[in-house]
């Protein structure tokens, strides 16, 4: 049974920094894709990185450059989000999911997380 476990979210000052972990289940990372969206309340999920089966990484929201970056374990076959330099605008539920290739179609993703919410404020 595939399965995502999100966690790491939380409450964070501007500027703050927080780690998102994914552990997955049923499947073997490495051999897949692993993106992380976010949703913020009225808006569309949005694709924000994504590492694939190489250990490639691909960027698809110009707001997280330089600021998020993702990496995975296969040893414990989970994939991370280190979100630094947090800002208001970071604020919203954040999804990993699995695919074949990195893509920032939601559509492309077969297998979601339930999501962790990530608020910043002061």
């Amino acid at each position: 049974q595939v399965q995502f476990v999100e966690s790491g979210g939380g409450l964070v000052q501007p500027g703050g920094s927080l780690r998102l972990s994914c552990a997955v289940s049923g499947f073997t990372s490495r051999y897949y894709a692993i993106g992380w969206f976010r949703q913020a309340p009225g808006k569309e999920r949005e694709g924000v990185l994504c590492i694939s089966s190489s250990g490639g990484s691909t960027n698809y929201a110009d707001s997280v450059k330089g600021r998020f970056t993702i990496s995975r374990d296969n040893g414990k076959n989970t994939v991370y989000l280190q979100m630094n330099s947090l800002k208001p605008e970071d604020t919203a539920v954040y999804y990993c999911a699995r695919a074949s290739h990195c893509s920032d179609s939601v559509t492309a993703y077969g297998y979601w997380g339930q999501g962790t919410q990530v608020t910043v404020s002061s």
